[in-house]
């Protein structure tokens, strides 16, 4: 059994038990707008994570699914407010969610998915235990604290600052750092392991392979975002130029611009979303292209998700002899070799 099929024999019980805690009900405009993208299901890879390195270390499925659910659910809530903030198109396939109901709406009813999660990590502390549940909860608000921050320097770039020569690659990788290697990967398999019981010797292990694993995923999200097939990715290509976001592949090309090149990037960096035209997107394709912003990330890709590999194998003699070991090293694979 690989990683994908893992989170599939799972996915069934993770969103039943979201929507146990954010049901459908009166009035039903607004819990309709914040089961939206619960009901659109995700990938589902972070209650994945958590529940793999839970199994792994001996946790029982049951004492693992709310820990599971409250981090999907996370990801719910937040990637409202991320469409929100960023004005974007496509989510999971369908119109976002501010398009459908509006920003006042969607920025609201989020509010609800996060006051669900907190609620589920209460229940699972009186539940099955109050000291591991206050290590689950302080380990939880210390990754949601980290991410929002990321998600504060990415958007003090994209809406302020706007000046690609005021970036380099030192920004980037903190805002993946806190968006994507503690989120994504490793974040969600240290809150398994914290239920299993597993020391902070452990979850710093988990720390080190999540760190390259992250960077390798977020870069070939980046990536994606180009060249990706929008119905398999569930987003616009081109997202990214559009947003005027901070990536290895603009960042490269923009070092490697002429300075008549970097004036005019700079001019269409400068600009809103929505007063950028697709001719000047175009543009930014072409010196993309030119000067191979996708070779460069593609190959950074590769050598961080071999390292995160090489990681795993590392720590794999310290590991439980069992069938999720492998499935660990599938799911590590998956962060960087995916098509959506």
């Amino acid at each position: 059994m690989n990683f994908k099929e893992f989170i599939e024999m799972h996915r069934q019980r993770i969103y039943n038990t979201i929507c146990n805690y954010v049901p459908i009900k009166e009035p039903r405009q607004f819990y309709t707008i914040a089961r939206d993208y619960i009901d659109r299901q995700g990938s589902y890879r972070r209650p994945g994570l958590v529940l793999l390195s839970g199994l792994l270390f001996g946790a029982s499925l049951e004492e693992l699914t709310l820990p599971a659910a409250a981090e999907q659910l996370s990801e719910d809530w937040i990637l409202m407010q991320d469409d929100c903030e960023d004005d974007s198109d496509l989510r999971r396939g369908k119109p976002a969610i501010q398009k459908l109901y509006g920003w006042v709406h969607a920025m609201n009813a989020s509010n609800l998915g996060h006051m669900a999660m907190w609620r589920m990590l209460f229940d699972y502390a009186m539940k099955y235990s109050p000291e591991k549940g206050k290590r689950l909860y302080n380990k939880f608000y210390d990754m949601l604290e980290y991410t929002v921050e990321g998600q504060h320097i990415e958007n003090e770039f994209i809406h302020y600052t706007k000046n690609l020569a005021k970036a380099d690659e030192n920004l980037y990788y903190r805002i993946v750092d806190s968006k994507t290697c503690y989120y994504t990967v490793y974040g969600p398999l240290q809150l398994g392991a914290i239920v299993a019981g597993q020391s902070d010797e452990v979850l710093e292990k988990f720390k080190e392979v999540g760190k390259n694993a992250g960077i390798a995923f977020q870069i070939t999200d980046d990536i994606l975002d180009m060249v990706g097939d929008e119905k398999k990715f569930g987003k616009k290509n081109f997202g990214d130029l559009y947003e005027g976001k901070v990536t290895l592949i603009i960042l490269h090309t923009y070092k490697n611009a002429t300075k008549e090149e970097k004036e005019k990037i700079d001019k269409i960096y400068a600009k809103e979303r929505k007063d950028k035209t697709k001719e000047e997107i175009d543009f930014l394709r072409e010196m993309i292209e030119k000067y191979d912003g996708l070779g460069y990330a593609k190959e950074t890709a590769k050598r961080y998700g071999e390292e995160a590999e090489k990681k795993v194998k590392e720590i794999s003699k310290e590991l439980p002899e069992n069938e999720y070991k492998n499935i660990l090293l599938s799911a590590i694979e998956e962060l960087y070799v995916r098509e959506k």
